[in-house]
């Protein structure tokens, strides 16, 4: 493995609860429109079955384990409705310091990819006051593709439209299962769990990452081998 930091080229970071801090606003947000529209669930239920997901599928898994006659579509538009509202006041901010991605930019490209639609993804990027090529050099966004995770293609789309062939030259973070099994589907060089977000440490031993750390912040424990 002492090979790693050569062999690395880019680094593709989930967002909510990877890179953002927006303390769970999407996923209170999507519980509260569940049980606005009569679905009886817990919290947990909303992690255990929405963490990382393009967000209306998510509400169709939560329906398709409830067994609930809801329609998915109807409670994403009253969810992305209910989100835009609350991010308007929300107090956002970053399990990273802009100092670590300006260094870490300096080696490798940094990508950000989410289940959420760019419309949103964009607006947590300005509320940091993030921009395009000073952060981070490309946005993939779950309305970019076909399929959300844990299928590959949003890792596949950022490879595509940075000319990368090889994805072992890939290291893929996230906060969630899916995250893990995104980067591993993708067949990515390194996958790392981050403790900052939706997920406990057992849960994210579930799917074998590479790595566990406690944020972003720890990436140089990986990257300096």
């Amino acid at each position: 493995m002492e090979t790693i930091k050569t062999q690395l080229e880019v680094l593709i970071f989930d967002m909510a609860g990877t890179v953002v801090n927006e303390d769970n606003i999407v996923y209170k947000t999507m519980y509260q429109t569940c049980l606005n529209h009569g679905m009886n669930l817990s919290f947990e239920d909303v992690l255990t079955h929405g963490a990382g997901k393009e967000k209306k599928t998510a509400f169709q898994d939560l329906i398709d384990v409830k067994q609930v006659s809801l329609d998915a579509d109807l409670l994403f538009q009253s969810f992305k409705k209910s989100l835009a509202t609350a991010y308007e006041s929300a107090d956002v901010k970053s399990f990273i310091s802009e100092s670590t991605l300006h260094n870490l930019k300096k080696n490798y490209t940094i990508v950000f990819n989410t289940g959420y639609d760019k419309k949103t993804a964009t607006k947590l990027l300005e509320k940091l006051g993030w921009e395009h090529q000073n952060e981070y050099d490309l946005l993939v966004c779950s309305n970019d593709v076909a399929r959300g995770r844990p299928n590959p293609d949003m890792i596949l789309f950022a490879m595509q439209h940075l000319g990368i062939q090889d994805p072992s030259k890939i290291l893929k973070a996230g906060d969630t299962q899916i995250d893990i099994l995104e980067g591993k589907n993708a067949s990515c060089g390194i996958t790392v769990g981050v403790l900052s977000g939706a997920q406990t440490k057992e849960e994210l031993l579930e799917v074998n990452p590479d790595y566990i750390l406690e944020s972003l912040e720890d990436l140089d424990q990986v990257l300096s081998i």
